[in-house]
């Protein structure tokens, strides 16, 4: 299959190096019906997830595209969040001297501290000093996000302690819901501000830096069915206005254009080739965006490095090798 040549280019030149190094890059999957676009997505993230990294893999068609926030936000729910916070947690944890192991279940550290009569005030100091280094300290986390990744953790920790309540309210600002109260937030510490489409990929960097805090290498992302732009057909749960279709493309333009800005961050978006041919709905009807993935020098070779790789090439010419 062709995806197997384009994964392994993937894990040499981007997973294995560029991206674990600290780059990020976007990329681009084409081809027709049946050429192996969604069983290579789950190629890259099993490639990715077994390197190290986090993964994501989401849908255009159950995800809207045209507002950066809606992707986050989708992101952001696959990310286990959740569980970037425990590994945090336990961090801080061994860097005080003590396993997480050690600690029994349902039991938090501050309590299992608090029985052995270890709960000093030296120790309250290097807990706050550490969550202010792992967070506050960091300049890639919104200023709103490491508060809110902080109080997590400290929950976690069980010192300073965290009412459900309070959590379930960061939880919800997190994922942008409006049923999280702008005064309720002040009360945490944040400022009254909302997760937007203008700030979501500041968002994404400060999740990305959460991740990496996690232990994990950077964050991998998978979007298929980027050609749901295109389609008309009424059967399709999302459909696109002309507005939408452009707004969801000056969204990834704007993503390319501000890569440089993140870190250790690769996305690869998959599409069918009607995005290449249909001049009127396609990535060519928004020169902003083709402009910045068409491929200037066309070669009979597969380049690995191109933005755009087109699997039926590929198929092609692994069939031509396999007929030498």
């Amino acid at each position: 299959m062709a995806s197997d040549i384009v994964t392994e280019f993937w894990k040499k030149h981007y997973l294995g190096t560029f991206i674990a190094d600290g780059g990020s890059k976007v990329k681009f999957l084409t081809g027709a019906g049946g050429a192996g676009k969604t069983s290579h997505l789950r190629e890259y993230i099993d490639a990715a997830a077994e390197s190290g990294y986090k993964t994501v893999h989401i849908s255009g068609k159950t995800t809207w595209l045209h507002d950066f926030k809606e992707i986050f936000v989708a992101i952001f729910n696959a990310v286990d969040f959740d569980g970037c916070i425990k590994a945090c947690a336990g961090k801080i944890i061994a860097e005080l001297g003590y396993s997480p192991d050690e600690i029994p279940a349902g039991v938090s550290f501050a309590d299992y501290l608090q029985a052995q009569g270890s709960f000093d005030p030296l120790t309250k100091r290097e807990i706050r000093n550490k969550l202010s280094e792992m967070f506050f300290k960091n300049t890639w986390i919104d200023n709103n996000f490491a508060i809110c990744s902080a109080l997590l953790v400290s929950g976690e920790i069980g010192y300073p302690t965290l009412e459900p309540a309070a959590k379930e309210l960061l939880s919800m600002w997190l994922r942008g819901m409006k049923e999280a109260r702008v005064a309720a937030l002040r009360k945490l510490g944040l400022s009254p501000s909302r997760i937007t489409k203008y700030n979501a990929r500041h968002m994404l960097r400060s999740l990305i830096e959460v991740v990496m805090l996690a232990g994990h290498r950077g964050l991998a992302v998978a979007i298929d069915d980027l050609d749901i732009l295109a389609e008309t057909s009424a059967l399709e749960e999302i459909r696109y206005t002309k507005m939408r279709r452009e707004d969801s493309y000056e969204s990834i333009r704007e993503l390319i254009d501000g890569i440089d800005t993140f870190s250790h961050l690769m996305v690869v978006f998959a599409f069918d080739k009607i995005l290449l041919e249909d001049e009127s709905k396609g990535l060519k009807s928004y020169q902003a965006l083709w402009m910045r993935v068409q491929n200037e020098i066309v070669s009979d070779r597969i380049n690995g490095f191109a933005d755009i790789i087109d699997l039926d090439a590929v198929n092609g010419y692994k069939e031509a090798i396999a007929n030498e």
